[in-house]
């Protein structure tokens, strides 16, 4: 299978609440929203997330165990600003051997979001890295 895109659609009653911090912290748009069904455009070509309300039947996302990851040019910087904004901080920031330097904060519906900076790994795990 040859796949194009892939994307990520969350079943929450909090479709709204979603929309808000998406756009207001990470630079989401809209590229489709029928009410109970989102798709937001993160960071101008960035890409996208979904977030619908539950239909008959489906069961609602917990956020439990799930981390979305955002790489980013400055972490420090995103770190500034979003705790400067008050938003929940899941793991704080902190160098990580396996190289970058992230943090995670949490979303309206309980995802973790971390989001981090490449660095270099140390010696211990470059051998994993592959290609």
């Amino acid at each position: 299978m040859k796949t194009i895109e892939l994307s990520t659609c969350f079943i929450t009653i909090n479709v709204d609440a979603c929309r808000s911090f998406y756009e207001q912290y990470f630079a989401a748009q809209a590229i489709f929203d029928c009410g109970w069904y989102l798709n937001l455009r993160v960071g101008g070509n960035g890409p996208s997330i979904q977030f619908m309300q539950p239909q008959e039947g489906m069961p609602e996302c917990s956020g439990k165990g799930i981390t979305l990851n955002f790489k980013v040019d400055d972490v420090d910087a995103e770190h500034a600003r979003l705790v400067a904004a008050g938003l929940q901080v899941g793991m704080p920031l902190e160098d990580h051997p396996w190289g970058d330097r992230g943090f995670s904060i949490i979303d309206p519906i309980g995802n973790s979001l971390y989001i981090y900076s490449d660095r270099e790994p140390v010696d211990e795990f470059k051998q994993y890295f592959k290609g």
